[in-house]
């Protein structure tokens, strides 16, 4: 006879003493570290927070934004403060995989004469990987690098060599030059948890910035948080709680991008391509709970689903030829979904 089948073993939600305390130093770790990073970046404290949610995740991220808005120092500012290693891959038409993965080298044994083959690692053998104009490389390069991001292994010949631990990939993406590119297709994009907008500065901000990087200021940074504490918070955010409404609002707003399905409203299937599959939903509840834990809180709300949406989704959410006519962007059509589906608790007010 066959077994019947187990119930799903389930994570236990955060309650122990350790895991208060850890949250608390979370919480204490948060404001230092955006303390520190600002004494180096001016502003873009959302981009900032989007980041660190990615990494408490286990997840990558794509900064989409023009050049000089200081994508780079910002990602090599946060992996000083967090103690991790850095290495920036400068993309380029001529890069292959093996520039990227590393490669096995042909050596001679001096005290044997024997030739062997000894594995050289590439740049991508470092807790925090930069990918710059991820989108300048040929398709090739690419998929290694996402082999990479979701495998976090890379195999080279017969073998695989696993990567450190934490791994995270940080790409960015120039939105003005598409000349000579090769834009990522929608089913890799979809590996990214978010797509982050790294906009300008304030007036304020720019006057500020001037003055910083015009003087002979030098910011001294202090470590935050290390690889083991970012190890341990990843596990925490899996065991912090969700109550149902909370999943079912992730689950409506991912329904609800989809053109043709009957939780769709009719502007979607107007201006939609295609919608947010399973892995939106996931991220967004997810994504809610590295916010809830790094506000100070033990459990999730539908806010912080809310404010979790846009970079989830903005990449997933494919608009059709008249919407692009009419100028509308998938940033707007995920606005407007966030406006009309509403979690079940507001709607039985």
């Amino acid at each position: 006879m066959s077994q019947p089948p187990q119930p799903a073993q389930q994570t236990p939600a955060v309650g122990t003493h350790e895991d208060v305390e850890a949250v608390k130093a979370l919480g204490a770790a948060y404001e230092k570290m955006t303390n520190q990073i600002s004494r180096v970046i001016v502003g873009q404290q959302e981009v900032i927070e989007q980041l660190l949610l990615a990494i408490f995740c286990r997840g990558h991220a794509l900064l989409v934004g023009v050049p000089g808005l200081a994508k780079t120092l910002m990602v090599s500012t946060l992996s000083q403060v967090l103690h991790l290693t850095f290495k920036r891959i400068q993309f380029t038409p001529d890069l292959m995989p093996s520039d990227i993965t590393g490669t096995d080298v042909l050596e001679e044994d001096r005290t044997t004469g024997k030739r062997i083959f000894r594995f050289v690692h590439g740049p991508l053998f470092a807790n925090m990987i930069l990918a710059d104009e991820i989108n300048r490389t040929p398709p090739k390069t690419q998929a290694a690098l996402l082999e990479a991001m979701q495998e976090h292994m890379v195999t080279v010949g017969e073998k695989d060599y696993v990567l450190p631990e934490p791994f995270f990939v940080l790409a960015t993406q120039n939105p003005i030059e598409q000349e000579g590119t090769y834009p990522l297709p929608e089913a890799q994009l979809d590996r990214f948890m978010f797509h982050i907008v790294v906009d300008y500065p304030s007036s304020r901000e720019e006057i500020a910035i001037m003055k910083q990087v015009t003087g002979t200021y030098e910011a001294a940074l202090e470590v935050a948080l290390t690889g083991e504490d970012i190890l341990q918070l990843q596990h925490i955010v899996r065991r912090v709680p969700v109550a149902d409404h909370v999943f079912h609002y992730a689950r409506d707003l991912a329904r609800a991008s989809r053109p043709g399905s009957h939780e769709a409203p009719d502007f979607i299937n107007e201006l939609v391509n295609w919608g947010a599959g399973p892995r939106a939903s996931i991220y967004m509840v997810l994504a809610a709970k590295a916010r809830a834990i790094l506000h100070g809180r033990y459990h999730t709300t539908t806010e912080d689903v809310r404010e979790v949406a846009l970079p989830v989704l903005r990449h997933r959410v494919l608009t059709t030829f008249n919407a692009e006519a009419a100028g509308i962007t998938s940033d707007e059509v995920v606005l407007r979904l966030l406006s009309e589906i509403r979690p079940e608790v507001e709607a039985l007010v």
